[in-house]
């Protein structure tokens, strides 16, 4: 799957991905919810305006992008229902 990205530079210049494509496809990030470092790698955790999670990978020393991990926000809505947050004793009236 081929991707295109545009990084912006937010905050303290920080690189931030404003919008990137996949297969012709643009989407437009809301969020950028984190970044961290690997080994020859740099990863980029982004909501789109969709909705939809995304992790991107940066290969630095080639400069070529990937898609690593894709959640649709339907799945996203799921799993918080399928999950409830548990209750703590102060709840129940212990």
């Amino acid at each position: 799957m081929e991707v295109c990205v545009e990084i912006c530079l937010g905050p303290g210049g920080v690189e931030m991905i404003r919008r990137f494509h996949l297969d012709g496809r643009e989407i437009e990030v809301s969020d950028n919810l984190d970044q961290w470092h690997g080994a020859d790698y740099r990863y980029f955790k982004v909501k789109g305006e969709n909705g939809n999670l995304y992790i991107l990978r940066l290969d630095e020393s080639e400069g070529d992008w990937e898609l690593i991990m894709f959640q649709s926000a339907e799945s996203q809505a799921l799993a918080s229902h399928a999950h409830p947050h548990p209750r703590h004793d102060s709840e129940e009236g212990h």
